[in-house]
């Protein structure tokens, strides 16, 4: 085999210098194919040789070896474009002629370009099979003297001395030349072949003359000469005899001394720490090959390198997570159910509903947690709730805030290409939790902004919260998958319909209704008094108490909430109060505090709107309101004003659904005019007004239907509304009663409001019987199909005191035309 392969090289060559005899190119076509060079620069008056990779230089040079056409050599600026343009080529190159294309034993392809004179590229266009370039060929003078001749000589020596002294075996591939080889050629020949940078040898091939190309090269010669000189010192100077195991070692301990001769402190200390904490962590055997590969990198730089420190960072931030550290869970169902009664008062579905995971835990133990989500209005205690699951299960307990969140790398982090990069808040919430399955809160989820300037992060919190995804959670800063299906999530929220759909799907939704004045009581005295007297210092004064009735009066006459938060604070005022008397000496024997003593100590009650303001006043009506602060009372006012030709005006700024059911309830009214008693052609003389005091607060829904009319009916008819009555329930242009929701919310607006019957529509029943017998003390109701039934119960037959008249006449009434 080698016999033969010699033999087919001396045919080769055979063949090239037989086509070298051929005719020189002395002139080119405007546009001629171009072949672009990766890596290397062709020098007039040489034979390249050139390994062929792209298909489209392939097809380029077989078909000028067939048709023994010119071609541009140009070399590429950026080796790593796969199809360079204009802008990524060198200007000056050579025209060549290719002599011979052969291939290859392993399958490749090598041209050998005669390359002739130097030409400058203007421009390129793809052709389609490979480029075209205008070109115009360049000048160049070849002419020799006494100092060529010199320079030659010089030039042959010290290449020759290069070659012999460069370490890594470039003296296998020196040319040889004869005593009567070109100038031409030998200089082209060693620009091509001595390992300059493509710069260095564009820079030569720019030479216009033989004798500048020489003068270059040498300087440039010398220059790698005195380079190479000055490695091989330092090679003597650092050579040792080492074997493989010692050289990593070596490797090691020269990075250090380097950057203690530099001045700065050595990174051994830091990396021993890290390695230690690494080998106690229970990482995941890929999340541990990760870790070390980001440590041999932390091990290689200096330590005042500033990505010294992001590096570090990242390592601490990975050795920080609670990889496989899990708390026991509490499956005592007896103790959790103690610790949940100690800690809250009622909310008895909740609790129910985090027993139902410790029996299903008890009998499997490698259960997912349950991601819930309690919606209530404020102060009802959802936030404390989670503390309270905690405790009874427990587990660590972590709380982070959503409220104005609008920027998708709080949840997911930043990447660590930029600056200050941090992970996501989800990752920092595990580190303080320091457990990988605590009850982690999601505060105020429905207060995330809606803004995506910089990404949705309710999006990125559907990863978090679907249990077939977040065992994989990805974080852009750490990188690495994240397994949070053990976390139990819980998020809380008041209103449920500023929740995007998906999300609120991957959650189990769990109402957290408020209190009635029975509960409010009760949890004012087991949790608020005593926390407020120790707030204000009051702890040890034991015979400072506020009676029953008293804290009743409280709730019922200084606050108008679902919750309890405002009742706190009014608690606290109370005891300032008290506070202020015994350290001023001036009321030092406080101790029992009833009603008299209260309304002396805080002033009389607020003026509010949400008390019931009597039936006196024909047209107005009482209806009930569910908000995300829980249940109001809505008053519906209604006038009317002589108009010819009828006309409804809306005003207190109403949405339109509001303003759609207006409009249903006046036609209605208007097409059973008859049966209520209404003359028809009222509706043509006199027009309708529709109020909802508050104006500056928006209001919309479809459950103020009935109320709206009544009023309608009231207002016309100037019948009195029956006494202490609310209603609430959304009507058809048929006059159907529809059910609402919101139900317990609004029953509990009633009650404060001094209300004693409400209207409700008979499907909203089966609500009623739901919701416990002590919210429903004090309250009758009346449940209704329609809005006839409506109208013959709420409205009277006895008249307001001072009842407008409305009077009509017959020439008012327009007729019709024929």
């Amino acid at each position: 085999m080698p016999k033969d392969k010699t033999q087919t090289n001396f045919s080769i060559f055979h063949e090239i210098d037989d086509f070298l005899d051929e005719k020189k190119i002395t002139e080119i076509p405007e546009y001629i194919p171009m072949l672009p060079l990766r890596g290397m620069v062709a020098f007039p008056h040489m034979m390249l040789p050139v390994m062929i990779g792209r298909k489209r230089s392939l097809s380029l040079v077989q078909e000028a070896e067939k048709k023994h056409t010119p071609i541009a050599v140009f070399a590429q600026i950026d080796v790593n474009v796969d199809q360079p343009q204009l802008k990524d080529m060198y200007r000056i190159g050579v025209v060549a002629r290719v002599a011979r294309v052969i291939r290859m034993p392993d399958e490749t392809h090598t041209a050998f370009l005669d390359c002739q004179q130097r030409i400058v590229l203007k421009n390129m266009t793809d052709e389609g099979r490979y480029d075209l370039a205008e070109t115009e060929l360049l000048g160049e003078d070849e002419s020799i003297d006494q100092e060529m001749e010199v320079m030659l000589d010089m030039i042959r020596s010290n290449a020759k001395a290069l070659y012999d002294s460069n370490p890594n075996g470039m003296g296998e591939m020196q040319p040889e030349f004869s005593d009567d080889t070109p100038a031409h050629f030998i200089v082209s020949m060693l620009c091509a072949s001595l390992p300059f940078t493509l710069e260095i040898k564009q820079s030569m091939l720019k030479a216009s003359s033989i004798k500048e190309r020489a003068r270059k090269l040498l300087r440039n010669i010398k220059n790698m000469q005195a380079l190479f000189n000055l490695r091989n010192r330092i090679e003597e100077q650092t050579q040792s005899d080492l074997n493989d195991q010692q050289r990593e070692y070596f490797l090691n301990q020269e990075i250090k001394l380097i950057q203690e001769e530099l001045g700065g402190p050595s990174t051994t200390k830091d990396v021993d720490q890290l390695r230690e904490k690494a080998s106690e962590a229970q990482m995941p055997e890929k999340v541990m090959e990760i870790f070390n590969e980001e440590l041999n990198k932390l091990q290689r730089l200096n330590v005042q390198n500033p990505d010294y420190n992001v590096q570090l960072n990242y390592l601490q931030t990975i050795l920080q997570l609670p990889w496989g550290k899990s708390t026991k869970d509490n499956i005592n169902l007896t103790n959790a159910e103690n610790t949940l009664n100690h800690d809250h008062y009622g909310m008895e579905e909740v609790k129910e509903r985090i027993l139902e995971h410790l029996a299903v835990l008890k009998l499997r133990s490698d259960m997912k947690s349950p991601i819930l989500c309690l919606y209530g209005p404020p102060g009802v205690g959802k936030t404390s709730l989670g503390r309270s699951i905690a405790s009874a299960l427990k587990r660590n307990y972590v709380r982070i805030s959503l409220g104005g969140l609008h920027d998708e790398s709080e949840i997911r982090g930043h990447r660590r290409t930029y600056i200050g990069a941090m992970p996501g808040r989800i990752l920092k919430g595990m580190m303080k939790a320091g457990s990988q399955n605590p009850v982690f809160i999601l505060d105020e989820i429905d207060k995330i902004s809606g803004q995506t300037l910089n990404g949705d992060p309710s999006s990125a919190l559907l990863e978090v919260l679907d249990p077939e995804q977040n065992n994989a959670f990805h974080d852009n800063y750490l990188d690495i998958d994240y397994d949070l299906s053990k976390v139990m999530f819980i998020a809380t929220a008041n209103d449920i319909s500023r929740i995007p759909r998906p999300l609120r799907d991957r959650m189990e939704m769990i109402e957290v209704t408020g209190y009635c004045t029975e509960e409010k009581t009760e949890i004012a005295r087991r949790h608020l008094i005593p926390k407020t007297k120790e707030d204000n210092g009051l702890k040890d004064r034991a015979d400072v108490k506020l009676t029953k009735a008293a804290t009743e009066y409280l709730i019922e006459h200084y606050t108008r909430e679902s919750g309890v938060r405002g009742l706190e604070k009014q608690l606290s005022k109370v005891f300032r109060k008290v506070a202020l008397g015994i350290a001023s000496k001036k009321d030092a024997d406080i101790t029992k505090i009833d009603t008299a003593k209260l309304v002396e100590l805080i002033g009389r009650e607020p003026v509010n709107q949400d008390k019931y303001q009597g039936n006196d006043y024909a047209g107005v009506v009482t209806g009930l309101a569910w908000t995300s602060v829980g249940g109001v009372i809505l008053y519906i006012e209604s006038s009317a004003t002589k108009v010819r030709g009828g006309k409804l005006t809306l005003t207190g700024n109403l949405g339109d659904v509001m303003k759609e059911s207006a409009i249903i309830a006046i036609e209605y009214i208007r097409s059973h005019a008859e049966e209520l008693n209404i003359d028809p052609r009222f509706f043509e003389n006199y027009g309708i007004h529709i109020h909802v005091p508050e104006g500056a607060t928006p209001k919309d829904g479809p459950s103020a239907g009935i109320t709206i009319a009544t009023s309608i009916a009231s207002c016309i008819t100037q019948r009195k509304v029956r006494h202490a009555v609310a209603m609430t329930g959304e009507i058809t242009l048929r006059g159907r009663v529809l059910p609402v929701g919101g139900i317990k919310e609004k029953i509990l607006a009633a009650k404060r409001a001094g209300i004693t019957t409400l209207i409700l529509c008979q499907d909203n029943q089966k609500d009623i019987e739901e919701i416990p017998e002590m919210y429903l003390k004090g309250l009758s109701f009346v449940y209704v199909e329609n809005i006839m039934q409506v109208l013959s119960y709420a409205l009277l037959e006895e008249k307001v005191a001072n009842a407008k008249t409305f009077t009509i006449e017959d020439n008012d009434v327009p007729t019709a035309s024929k």
